[in-house]
């Protein structure tokens, strides 16, 4: 079993779901992904995951309701990134407030989602 920490990919895109499992493998960390927020909450041991990189819109629950929802589930989540094409104010704002470590625009260069990334999980 590998040390590297496990990163948690939420988004309802494919592409960006299969872009980032191979980028973030290729610099040392381990990936799941999930299709949609509903797909995230229902794993019921989320003990190890390092870092969820989280998309704002999704069908059904959005990524800022998911926060919410972890938020309120209390007892501390892992760090929270979002990528959105939506990275208005209101929305920056709104996840910021909630706890995000940081709001990335798609699409979003490798190198600051990593060093975005690495400081979160450093940050705890």
């Amino acid at each position: 079993m590998s040390n590297a920490p496990l990163i948690a990919v939420v988004d309802d895109d494919e592409a960006i779901r299969e872009a980032l499992d191979d980028l973030l493998r290729s610099v040392g960390f381990r990936c799941r992904s999930f299709v949609s927020a509903e797909d995230f909450l229902a794993l019921t041991d989320r003990t190890g995951i390092a870092c969820i990189i989280l998309d704002v819109r999704m069908p059904g629950l959005s990524g800022l309701e998911l926060q919410e929802r972890l938020n309120a589930e209390g007892g501390g989540h892992p760090p929270i990134l979002f990528m959105t094409s939506y990275a208005d104010d209101g929305t920056r704002r709104r996840a910021l407030g909630g706890g995000a470590r940081d709001v990335l625009g798609k699409p979003v260069d490798a190198h600051v989602l990593i060093t975005s990334l690495n400081s979160a999980i450093a940050a705890g």
